[in-house]
């Protein structure tokens, strides 16, 4: 496969690039919970418990910089604001269903236990 540049970075594969867009841990669960509606950052940050704030802005902003979700500022006080899938953005949950079910897969043939027996002993 032929290397391109784009954005002063050198890739090696279109798979590279894409996962530019949507690899890391966090910008697929983000996107995958934006496929119904439109979410505010507290209704996200409530349904991905474990990322941090800083995180999740940080998410935010690149997956709106790559065209892959929409922010919409609302002129209310207190400010309102919501994020969306762009067509772009859409385009990318086949994809991330098609991981997750390989994911899925390997969790089963590896042999543990998904999702796990709750072990809290409280």
């Amino acid at each position: 496969m032929p290397e391109f540049f784009h954005d002063k970075r050198l890739y090696y594969t279109p798979i590279e690039f894409a996962l530019n867009h949507i690899g890391g841990t966090w910008k697929m669960p983000i996107l995958w919970r934006l496929q119904e509606k439109a979410l505010r950052f507290s209704e996200l940050k409530k349904d991905i418990p474990h990322i941090a704030d800083k995180m999740l802005t940080s998410q935010l902003r690149e997956l709106e910089s790559k065209g892959m979700i929409n922010r919409e500022v609302f002129p209310v006080v207190p400010p309102k604001v919501e994020y969306s899938l762009t067509s772009k953005g859409k385009k990318a949950i086949p994809v991330i269903e098609t991981i997750m079910k390989y994911g899925y897969d390997l969790i089963k043939e590896t042999g543990i236990e998904y999702p796990p027996k709750n072990t809290d002993s409280k």
